[in-house]
């Protein structure tokens, strides 16, 4: 019997169904989880506390700027809603914004905790938290899982410094890991067929939520549909004449997909299937994605290197040379673009740039000029101070 079963095992892996235990597959979720793991790193969050607390710059000028942010306001006073209804365009909106911003509030409130040790701002945090955790039961209307993606890449940033760095009490954290559990994943977790940005997103917050919550098969559930959406959102020469498509879309035909790509028939490497759209929404794209490499590498699987590194670099780049001012051609969304690409850069541009050492001369110029980067009031917050020339 012992025979059989080392031959069946030996069968099994030829036929690639089984790994050995201590081999990890790519994108399979860790082990053991490293905390604080979403986005931001102890290592990462001890460099820029260093910094400010030594009066560098930029971390000083952004640490001022998230300080005097109304999400730094000790005196917020939560919105929390039983249901959040957000329609398309945020109409109708109903605690649709209060959600989102008590949700950066509460992870801006553990940001300046972890740099001041200032309790209050650690009370805070849970205070938010807390409030929303006792009352929401679920998001609705047409942009409820783009919604419940912004809402909650936000509150699991905020949850992993508190529950991983505070040394007070958080008495109902697992009130709030039951809200990730039950009112935010279900809602994300199988995706969307929309716009690439509402997938990414709703991935960054699977990713994160995940983390939190320890849940390694909703984590490799939601890196794989990450993977094959960054791969159809950002156009790489190597695809081929046309962009790669998420199955489940039928994009099946060169018309299609070029409608899919607001119109745009001629792909070149950078190009994102929002370009054309704005570059806002592009923003917001081109923001998960590297918010989601970033908590990956911070798990042990650091997808730089990889097709997401040079889909990201070359994104980041494309989008970054127009947003500088270079003239449009006329073959590119028809000799026009709307621009406003957003803090969305200092992520990407520090893991490309100063880790792995690739020149990324526009995206190095916006970035710089953009510090300190702020936040975009949805998911995007106090970059330049977290990941700003962050070495960690």
């Amino acid at each position: 019997m012992r025979r059989t079963a080392l031959l069946a095992t030996v069968a099994a892996l030829v036929a690639g169904a089984l790994v050995w235990p201590a081999a990890r597959q790519a994108d399979a979720a860790p082990v053991t989880f490293a905390h604080p793991g979403v986005t931001v790193s102890k290592s990462q969050l001890d460099f820029a506390r260093t910094k400010v607390n030594a009066g560098a710059q930029p971390w000083k000028a952004a640490y001022d700027q998230m300080m005097a942010s109304k999400y730094a306001d000790l005196n917020r006073v939560p919105k929390p809603r039983a249901t959040v209804e957000c329609g398309s365009y945020s109409n109708p909106n109903y605690g649709c914004t209060d959600e989102r911003e008590d949700a950066i509030a509460a992870y801006t409130d553990a940001l300046a905790w972890y740099i001041t040790r200032d309790d209050r701002y650690a009370q805070k945090s849970i205070a938010l938290m807390d409030a929303w955790s006792a009352v929401i039961k679920e998001h609705t209307n047409s942009n409820a899982p783009l919604q419940t993606g912004w809402a909650g890449s936000s509150w699991p940033k905020a949850a992993e410094l508190i529950k991983y760095t505070y040394t007070g009490t958080w008495a109902n954290s697992g009130r709030f890991a039951t809200m990730l559990r039950t009112v935010y994943l279900p809602e994300i977790i199988n995706g969307s067929n929309s716009n690439g940005n509402w997938e990414l997103s709703m991935m960054e917050a699977a990713v994160g939520i995940s983390v939190f919550l320890e849940d390694r098969t909703s984590y490799d559930k939601a890196m794989a549909k990450f993977r094959t959406r960054t791969a159809a959102y950002i156009y790489l020469s190597s695809d081929g004449a046309l962009p790669k498509t998420v199955p489940s879309q039928n994009l099946d035909t060169t018309a299609k997909i070029v409608n899919y790509w607001q119109g745009q028939s001629t792909f070149v490497t950078g190009l994102t299937q929002e370009t054309c759209r704005d570059f806002t929404h592009t923003g917001y794209g081109i923001s998960a994605i590297s918010h989601i490499a970033e908590t990956s590498r911070i798990q042990g699987e650091d997808l730089y290197g990889t097709d997401v590194g040079e889909r990201l670099r070359q994104a980041l780049g494309f989008q970054s040379k127009y947003q500088l001012g270079e003239a449009v051609p006329s073959w590119l969304c028809g000799g026009s673009l709307t621009l406003g690409l957003g803090p969305v850069t200092e992520t990407g541009y520090n893991a490309l740039h100063n880790r792995l050492g690739i020149a990324m001369t526009n995206t190095q110029k916006l970035t710089e000029q953009n510090r300190p980067s702020g936040s975009n009031n949805l998911f995007v917050a106090w970059e330049t101070l977290t990941d700003g020339d962050n070495p960690n």
